[in-house]
């Protein structure tokens, strides 16, 4: 049965009351825009020594209970996964049944997004192998969460929140299991390269530089040097080899479509038609837009104006999308700076031009 925290309510700056205490941390309430000042020092990781790794700098162990043994798993610890191959991920499932069958208990899984396909954690947190979730929880493992049943809070996060809690020291991951479509055997790993080719890695960087010990897991591991690379092997402990690590196909979800709602295409064609009548559409101007239904309708209707007016975009920031890539393609924007790459149209753009950049 999931246990009860109990904790006094604070009222925030927006009148509303939340929790003084979650799961165990102390919480600063909102207080207003400007208004909290962190003091202090970012978090950093423990010194690892060289004498811990083979002399030829190959890492690769022979499978993830290894790792997981080696990176000394315990009871209680945090491990994190990212979701860069959204619905078709299979390795933070890999993971956290990893750790169930070496006796783990009471884990807090932290991805920075979790999907449909990954529902079998439920049995995880029914047997106590996972304590709680620290991150955005999608179909059936957001009902669970929803219904309480969980034994801790649920705690969902922007994805430029997770890296302040990362970095601040809110959240410590111990252990970190990242998801390569490309390695090589130091650690070195990208995700735009190999049959299970993703894109952008910048959700796994944070875990990358912060965690105590990460391990990465691909089906696609390279010749050293892993070229390019988003994460650098010189913070990578181990590698694993596996058959498998998702079904890139499966990035695209039923939400990355322009909505066809009448209301909801005109909401994105009056803000396209506000940044151009606002002046905010000119020459060298940069624009954020998502994959949801509004925001590809929105980036239809801005490149149509784009083209009139005869205005290129110094960059986009991206979720990308094939949308995104057509601005590219077309010379309507010098770059892509791509956060997480939303289709498979976007995959190949940050494989092949060098123009759309991977970020954090």
């Amino acid at each position: 049965m999931p246990v009860a925290e109990k904790t006094e309510l604070l009222t925030n700056a927006a009148g509303r009351s939340v929790l003084e205490v979650v799961n165990g941390r102390p919480q600063t309430p909102y207080l207003g825009v400007g208004k909290y000042r962190p003091t202090g020092t970012k978090a950093s990781p423990p010194i690892h020594t060289a004498a811990d790794y083979p002399q030829n700098g190959d890492k690769v162990v022979t499978d993830l209970e290894t790792a997981l043994r080696k990176c000394g798993l315990r009871d209680g610890m945090v491990l994190s996964s990212h979701h860069h191959l959204r619905d078709g991920d299979r390795v933070a499932l890999m993971m956290l049944n990893a750790a169930g069958r070496l006796g783990a208990k009471d884990l807090v899984w932290f991805p920075s997004a979790s999907f449909p396909s990954q529902k079998s954690a439920i049995e995880l947190m029914q047997s106590g192998v996972i304590d709680h979730i620290e991150g955005s929880m999608n179909g059936p493992l957001g009902d669970y969460c929803t219904r309480g049943k969980m034994r801790g809070l649920g705690v969902l996060r922007s994805h430029g929140g997770r890296w302040q809690a990362i970095q601040d020291g809110e959240v410590h991951i111990d252990i970190a299991v990242i998801a390569a479509p490309s390695a090589d055997a130091f650690g070195n790993c990208d995700g735009s390269h190999g049959k299970s080719a993703c894109g952008s890695l910048g959700f796994a960087l944070a875990d990358s530089i912060y965690a105590d010990h990460v391990i990465v897991v691909t089906d696609n591991l390279v010749p050293f040097p892993c070229v390019p690379c988003q994460i650098q092997g010189n913070n990578v402990d181990y590698v694993v080899a596996v058959d498998s690590i998702g079904d890139a196909a499966k990035i695209v979800s039923g939400t990355t479509q322009i909505t066809r709602s009448p209301d909801r295409l005109r909401i994105a064609e009056l803000v396209a038609r506000f940044l151009r009548d606002a002046g905010i559409m000119r020459d060298g101007f940069s624009f954020q837009a998502g994959a949801g239904g509004i925001a590809l309708a929105f980036v239809s209707y801005l490149k149509q104006l784009m083209k009139e007016a005869g205005v290129r975009a110094r960059f986009v920031r991206g979720g990308s999308t094939k949308l995104l890539v057509e601005l590219l393609e077309e010379g309507l924007t010098d770059y892509i700076l791509d956060g997480q790459t939303f289709d498979l149209d976007g995959v190949r753009s940050i494989a092949s031009n060098p123009r759309h950049v991977a970020t954090s």
